[in-house]
């Protein structure tokens, strides 16, 4: 059977549970695309690398399999695979390396997929286009709302409608202390408990300063819109400033302080983006998104608004490992039609 062999550029927690996901799918990708995935690169920040042309058992890695010597670039310049997955720690002031990361992959004929929302919120319309040109794949869904199907909502099931507007919650940090808060638990205990719980990084200051969500907004305007911005043109404002008093002034008018974020085009078709604390009806939508959930709205000429949410869900990690793995199906399918 004909191999369809992958690089995976950055093995934490998401690279590792795609992996699994990838072995638990591996008969179902075998059977419909006729296909036998395989891991053939695999780099990593601490460890190093390794190219096996035959394949990478992944699940008896060991410290010793690895070459320090061998960087990222390394194993996409000479590893033997064709679809490179990038999933690099995050930069959201530059989008680097993993852009360059993503540029050198398609140069070299091969489809890309990214969990990493740097590139699309700073680099989105040069990649698109260097892959279009190749005439390759270029896949992101996983960069925003983790495994929901965001981007796939849009450019496949709305085929044909302009969208005018997104709006949601689209971090999860910066959601969890605010709803904490609410209960009267301290801004400090709140974050502290999202670390203990694993889905607040040891330096919360992207969430909570508003940068991941001006990131995958950016990201979203981007991709949904046609818009050519960064994180630097959103208006941004965090969490930061929103004290217990602010909740219960709140409370107290039937309303709750959600960061919500919201992108338009405004009467002369320029793009404009916001992420702010905003208060919204105790009714409102935002209001119910509790602790880690989010969700997405989007607003089409043709059909109007549209929305996606996202529950919590256990492991957390495979809600974005899907979301690779769903670019991996899209992939095969095209290049299998």
């Amino acid at each position: 059977m004909e191999k369809i062999r992958i690089a995976l550029i950055g093995y934490g927690n998401v690279g590792q549970a795609f992996a699994r996901m990838l072995l638990r799918r591996k008969d179902y990708i075998m059977e419909k695309f006729g296909l036998e995935p395989m891991i053939t690169g695999i780099s990593t920040g601490r460890r190093g690398g390794i190219i096996r042309s035959e394949g990478i058992d992944t699940t008896g890695l060991t410290d010793e399999m690895f070459n320090k010597e061998l960087k990222a670039l390394d194993v996409i310049d000479f590893g033997e695979y064709d679809i490179m997955v990038e999933l690099t720690p995050i930069n959201i002031m530059t989008g680097q390396p993993a852009t360059d990361h993503i540029k050198h992959a398609l140069e070299l004929g091969k489809h890309v997929i990214t969990a990493n929302k740097g590139p699309i919120a700073w680099h989105y319309r040069e990649l698109r286009d260097l892959a279009l040109n190749k005439g390759l794949q270029f896949r992101h869904e996983a960069t925003v709302m983790d495994g929901a199907p965001v981007y796939n909502l849009v450019q496949e099931t709305l085929m044909g409608c302009k969208i005018t507007e997104v709006k949601g919650i689209l971090n999860a940090t910066t959601n969890f202390v605010l709803t904490e808060m609410e209960k009267g638990v301290s801004y400090e205990e709140a974050i502290e408990e999202g670390r203990k719980q694993g889905f607040v990084e040891a330096d919360a200051s992207m969430d909570l300063d508003g940068w991941d969500a001006s990131a995958k907004l950016t990201a979203l305007m981007n991709v949904l819109m046609d818009v050519e911005i960064t994180p630097l043109d959103i208006r941004r404002t965090g969490i930061g400033g929103v004290t217990k008093g602010d909740l219960d002034q709140a409370a107290a008018q039937g309303k709750k302080i959600k960061l919500l974020c919201h992108g338009w085009l405004d009467e002369n078709g320029q793009p404009i983006g916001v992420v702010e604390p905003t208060l919204v009806d105790q009714n409102d939508l935002a209001a119910i998104m509790d602790a880690t959930m989010s969700y997405v709205t989007v607003n089409t000429d043709l059909t109007g608004e549209m929305t996606m949410i996202e529950h919590a869900f256990e492991p957390e990690i495979d809600h974005t490992a899907y979301g690779v793995l769903s670019d991996l199906l899209r992939i095969l399918t095209e290049i299998t039609r």
